[in-house]
């Protein structure tokens, strides 16, 4: 036990010293200030590390390095840091982090998160193929018909709205990934829905020691979880990519679907079985309950600030009127309701932690100089909060994002969607999601709040969808029911 204990001894040390030797930079310029840790293993970090991390920002600067083991790790967490290493210099900052937890065991190499160097290329563009603005037009037909079920299923069971909103995103994602008809109560849509909350688990900082000691994963019973939870997606994804196959070679008309030009277009992406099985898999996954979560976030946030919804729900009003049901063709008519929208996802950002980066070469902002090979982490909350880019932050305004002339800022952005060359792709696809069941929800409905139930605030930011919802909502039509049903008779239908 003796010579176990000072081999184990040994080999950290030597890790250390070598890790320090390879991420060291050849630059003058100093690490960002370090908050103390504590404890010999470096910070320790709750579940929900953003609170804590906002505190440090605040006490120490906009950046902060902090130790998790024996891995150094820089946070961003101001406007301007964010814009000027996340995005303008965004090319040293394009690949992830070597994370054995989550990229390695959890999901083999495979997904497209994780990814580095060609492979990550080859999935990027394959995405790009569907997820561009103009190529996510030729889905507006399917976002309207399941948002014209999401408002009908609301008319009938107001009192479930985080049920209704879930299906939305669900049948909708599974129709653009796999072609499928689907109900969102199905075992396999269920199972695909967590699998970006334990994704997210597993790559937290400090979730898994061997993440800081990488020789842990060669233990045979290290990470039997997270192996057997690979094996379990990995035949889930590829059980969908076989349904497409099959759909293919029947020759049945199952319409287009993102798995389906995979297929057919093999030879020009470069991708094998399990990399398009786990690409389609991870579009699902990502798709469903983030557009799920931000969608409820905007119908709470309606609910807590009746002031503002009613400042929405007047420019609605004078748009559309209430003949007629609105559409797609709106949006750039009703820049309060996309401002509203903006401050919601800024005021409670989803995913407050932020994704993991790599610095690729040594990176200088100010006095600082993050090396190559650090982990840095753009901080969704902290940034939320910067007073200089977002003045009273805590406060909800969504006329931050208006300008003189009326019409959403170009000047001001927030980053909801991550950073650089690493930002969400199906990005274009989720707003119009969210602006689509936003603009006919608030059309049909006043949103209030039971005041008699516990409210939770923060309750859909951690990127998993509650068991039990973190607020109560009442929904009473603004428009009675036999008209909003008659003018939805004229919405796509089954599309």
């Amino acid at each position: 036990m003796k010579l176990v204990l000072s081999a184990t001894g040994c080999i950290l040390v030597v890790g250390v010293v070598t890790r320090a030797y390879l991420h060291g930079s050849k630059n003058a310029l100093p690490l960002p200030p370090s908050p103390p840790a504590g404890s010999l293993v470096g910070h320790v970090l709750p579940r929900d590390p953003f609170l804590l991390v906002k505190r440090w920002i605040d006490e120490y600067g906009p950046l902060i390095t902090l130790r998790v083991g024996i891995d150094k790790i820089v946070v961003i967490g101001s406007h301007e840091a964010a814009m000027d290493i996340m995005e303008k210099q965004g090319i040293a900052l394009a690949e992830r982090p070597p994370s054995i937890a989550a990229g390695k065991l959890f999901t083999g190499g495979q997904a497209v998160a994780f990814a580095a160097g060609e492979r990550f290329r080859r999935m990027r563009r394959a995405l790009h193929t569907h997820l561009q603005p103009k190529a996510v037009e030729e889905y507006q037909l399917l976002q309207m018909s399941h948002a014209k079920i999401t408002l009908l299923s609301f008319l009938e069971d107001p009192g479930n709205y985080q049920k209704h909103v879930i299906s939305y995103a669900a049948t909708t994602i599974t129709k653009v990934v796999f072609g499928k008809n689907m109900n969102a109560t199905d075992d396999e849509i269920e199972l695909g829905r967590q699998f970006i909350g334990a994704l997210i688990a597993a790559a937290n900082p400090g979730a898994y020691l061997v993440d800081s000691i990488p020789w842990l994963q060669y233990l045979p019973w290290y990470g039997r979880k997270l192996r057997q939870q690979y094996k379990s997606y990995l035949k889930l994804f590829t059980a969908h990519l076989n349904f497409v196959k099959q759909e293919m070679q029947n020759n049945a008309d199952a319409g287009l679907s993102f798995t389906r030009y995979l297929l057919e277009n093999k030879q020009l992406h470069g991708l094998t079985e399990t990399e398009m099985a786990f690409l389609s898999g991870t579009f699902f996954g990502a798709g469903s309950d983030t557009t799920a979560l931000v969608m409820c976030t905007v119908l709470m946030v309606a609910a807590c600030f009746p002031e503002e919804l009613a400042k929405v729900t007047a420019e609605i009003d004078a748009v559309v009127g209430t003949d007629r049901a609105p559409t797609f063709a709106d949006e750039h008519s009703l820049p309060r309701l996309r401002a509203f929208i903006a401050e919601c996802m800024r005021w409670r950002p989803l995913g407050p932690m932020g994704f993991p980066h790599k610095t690729t070469q040594d990176v200088v902002w100010k006095n600082y100089c993050i090396p190559a090979e650090t982990t840095v982490f753009g901080n969704h909350w902290a940034i939320s909060r910067d007073p200089k880019a977002y003045p009273d932050p805590d406060a909800f305004k969504p006329q931050r994002w208006i300008n003189d002339e009326g019409q959403m800022r170009e000047d001001l952005t927030f980053f909801p969607y991550g950073f650089g060359r690493r930002i969400c792709p199906g990005l274009h696809l989720a707003n119009r999601s969210i602006f689509i069941n936003s603009v006919l929800l608030f059309w049909a409905f006043h949103v209030t709040l039971d005041d008699t139930k516990p409210l939770n605030d923060m309750g859909y930011m951690d990127g998993v969808m509650p068991l039990v919802p973190p607020c109560s909502l009442q929904f009473k039509t603004r428009i009675l029911k036999t008209e909003i049903r008659r003018m939805l008779q004229d919405y796509p239908e089954g599309a």
